[in-house]
């Protein structure tokens, strides 16, 4: 795996010069706005950092992975020790960078699970008195089967976490670090999860966004959160809409929010009726539109929801999210997805993650759904409570490590 950050003025600019040396292959792991160095610093305009990652075997990888064990082996060595082969100074100064960066964000975890790998020496003298049959763990297998019982108790399906650790085992030496182990399964972990793909403005006119879900997981209130975020952040225009017309509470839940947010609100009983609104509002930036959760038997309620969806297409932009609660059991979610699949592709939004201590099913849904991920929300507060999808921070809690 190959990862290395860019610089430009801007995020696309900064990509571009990644795809131009790396291919167009790279996985954007990380975007941050960087000061500017040198003389008169503090006169010239900020720069993006784009951080990619690639993950393939070439000479540049394994000059890193090289560079990686010498830089271990060097600072874990308790007598002096003859200098290693230098490797190439791009190459290590990279390794560097990079591994440092990995330390900071899983913070204390590698001396955690170290901790746990410790065994009492009865465990030891009961293993040595059955005669040897077995062949011993070695520290490496056991780090690695720790990280796979981590993730299984954070709810990560068995599959899945199955799946990543056999990725793990094909580079598996005896005497391979932990935290070289543990920085390939925190990046890969990264990769799968990909960078969250949140509403953006459409390229001319209105963006149109339909929010999906069962009944109960907090679509209202979420569709609250991000207007608040483009009506006051953003300064956008923005009207809501919802086809719940099942229940009286959500509609006058949302028009609550229209009226002190200062935005149009309208229920939209037709297909119609939503053409209207279309027309109505040409000049807006968004329209965000409820709808009513449905049983997955009931076919009726089905069709009239796709019909809804598709009565825009080729029309105006659309987006749909399909909202989920973080504490539905992933059997239910996995029945949830499919019956949406059914009507349309859609992105993921997860709430009430305060309500779990477990994240498994985030990356459950995602491996099963190939769905991106957008938006969190772990509470009811207005406009507060939500934010973008955070890979790092969620991988580094299904691995043990705090947030």
């Amino acid at each position: 795996m190959i990862i290395k950050k860019f610089t430009a003025k801007t995020e696309k600019e900064a990509i571009e010069n990644a795809k131009q040396e790396l291919g167009e292959g790279v996985v954007v792991m990380n975007v941050r706005e960087v000061k500017a160095k040198g003389f008169l610093s503090f006169l010239k305009p900020h720069m993006t950092e784009v951080t990619v990652a690639l993950e393939e075997e070439s000479e540049k990888y394994t000059a890193a992975v090289s560079a990686i064990n010498n830089v271990i082996a060097s600072s874990q060595a308790a007598e002096p020790q003859p200098a290693p082969a230098p490797a190439p100074p791009v190459a290590e100064e990279t390794v560097r960078k990079e591994s440092s960066a990995i330390e900071e964000k899983l913070d204390s975890l590698q001396s955690l699970l170290e901790q746990q790998l410790q065994k009492p020496e009865e465990d030891k003298e009961d293993k040595s008195n059955k005669g040897g049959e077995k062949e011993e763990e070695t520290e490496i297998d056991k780090f690695i089967k720790l990280l796979h019982n981590t993730m299984l108790d954070n709810e990560v399906d068995e599959q899945y976490a199955k799946d990543i650790i056999d990725e793990i085992g094909q580079i598996n030496k005896p005497n391979m670090p932990f935290d070289y182990a543990l920085a390939n399964i925190y990046q890969k972990m990264i990769l799968k999860f990909g960078m969250p793909s949140c509403i953006k403005p459409a390229e001319s006119g209105i963006k149109m966004v339909f929010f999906v879900g069962p009944t109960g997981v907090g679509k209202t209130t979420t569709i609250a959160k991000i207007a608040s975020i483009f009506r006051v952040d953003q300064k956008k225009k923005v009207a809501l809409l919802t086809a719940d017309t099942y229940r009286i509470a959500a509609a006058e839940q949302l028009r609550t929010y229209a009226n002190i947010l200062e935005v149009p609100f309208r229920i939209i009983y037709t297909v119609e009726e939503i053409e209207r609104a279309m027309e109505d509002f040409r000049d807006y930036d968004y329209i965000l539109i409820d709808t009513a959760g449905h049983s997955h038997q009931n076919h009726t309620q089905k069709e009239s929801m796709s019909n809804l969806i598709h009565s825009v297409d080729d029309k105006v932009e659309k987006e749909v999210y399909l909202v989920l609660s973080a504490t539905t059991k992933y059997r239910d979610l996995i029945s949830i997805a499919d019956s949406y699949k059914e009507m349309t592709d859609y992105k993921l939004i997860f709430t009430k993650l305060d309500e779990t201590t477990t994240l498994g099913n985030l990356l459950n849904l995602r491996l099963y759904t190939n769905a991106e991920l957008s938006y969190v929300t772990y509470g009811q507060n207005v406009p507060d409570d939500i934010e973008e999808f955070n890979p790092q921070s969620t991988v580094k809690q299904l691995l043990g490590g705090k947030n």
